[in-house]
């Protein structure tokens, strides 16, 4: 019993590595937009229930999109340093295994966007799904796979706002807009910590195409991101809070800009974990921003 026991637990830490449930960035760098998606949508007012439904959503979806990457990556991954220890790369997990979670994460995301009882978010639910099992595949042929997984993050954002509208309105796609820009900064920083392996085996990414422009075009995504927050704000006549929380964030990538400066691996890494902050202060203004305008009222 004791041996089975242990066995059981040692497949679970398995697939909770598989998920990269250890490592919760990836779960807040998607929840973030979606947050963001869902006070402005319901102008601060957001249902509860359809909150949790949302956020367990991105932990099924994120955990689901780290799964099929590694399928897609596992011969790639035993060739870099960062990743040559994930289960599928050393066998630990089997292909047939891994995509048996797969499915069974999928299936518990399309039900929890089922609850929701809304045709709209099935309607986006489909094209979600297969960006999140096409994005590994992009690193053969795109050369900012980075833009792509700023879409598939992202998602979540016209899904929020299907809940409320018939019709997702222009704010909605200059949100998805400004995640693009944030996930092209983000991942960039996090590709640059990868660049000798990703030459040595000849997979695309942002770090390499940018080449020596990398931290200019960073710091040019970043700029873009704010900007395009910065104008649904306007749009929806945000008050101080809401700025505020987004000159946090514009502070933090300045910070940003002195960690990736000198391209120094361990520099970059810390700068891509730190954009966990950057979403957490848009959200923190936002939240702000429609609690004083109800103060005001």
């Amino acid at each position: 019993m004791t041996t089975d026991t242990s066995t059981l637990w040692k497949r679970i830490e398995l697939y909770e590595k598989l998920m990269r449930l250890d490592k919760p960035i990836g779960i807040l760098l998607l929840l973030w937009p979606t947050l963001w998606a869902l006070w402005l949508s319901t102008w601060g007012t957001p249902g509860w229930i359809v909150v949790w439904i949302f956020m367990l959503g991105t932990v099924i979806m994120r955990s689901a999109g780290c799964v099929i990457n590694d399928v897609a990556d596992r011969k790639f991954d035993l060739q870099v340093e960062r990743t040559k220890n994930r289960p599928l790369a050393t066998g630990e997990v089997s292909v047939r295994e891994a995509l048996l979670v797969f499915i069974v994460l999928v299936f518990c995301a399309f039900s929890m966007v089922l609850s929701l009882h809304s045709w709209h978010v099935v309607a986006l639910s489909v094209p979600a799904l297969f960006l999140a099992i096409s994005y590994p595949f992009t690193k053969r042929f795109f050369a900012v796979p980075q833009a792509y997984l700023g879409v598939a993050f992202g998602f979540g954002i016209p899904m929020a706002y299907a809940v409320q509208f018939d019709i997702i309105p222009v704010t909605a796609w200059a949100l998805l807009l400004a995640n693009v820009f944030w996930a092209i900064a983000y991942d960039t920083e996090y590709a640059m910590v990868d660049r000798a392996d990703d030459l040595k085996i000849g997979i695309k990414t942002s770090a390499i195409t940018f080449g020596r422009f990398d931290v200019v075009i960073v710091m040019f995504c970043y700029t873009m991101t704010f900007a395009l927050i910065a104008w649904v704000g306007y749009q929806m006549r945000a008050r101080w809070a809401f700025y505020a929380g987004l000159c946090v964030a514009v502070a933090l990538a300045i910070y940003h800009y002195t960690l990736i400066r000198d391209r120094e691996p361990s520099r970059c890494f810390k700068a891509f974990l730190h954009n966990n902050w950057i979403g957490a202060s848009i959200f923190a203004g936002i939240v702000f921003d429609f609690m004083v305008a109800r103060g005001a009222h």
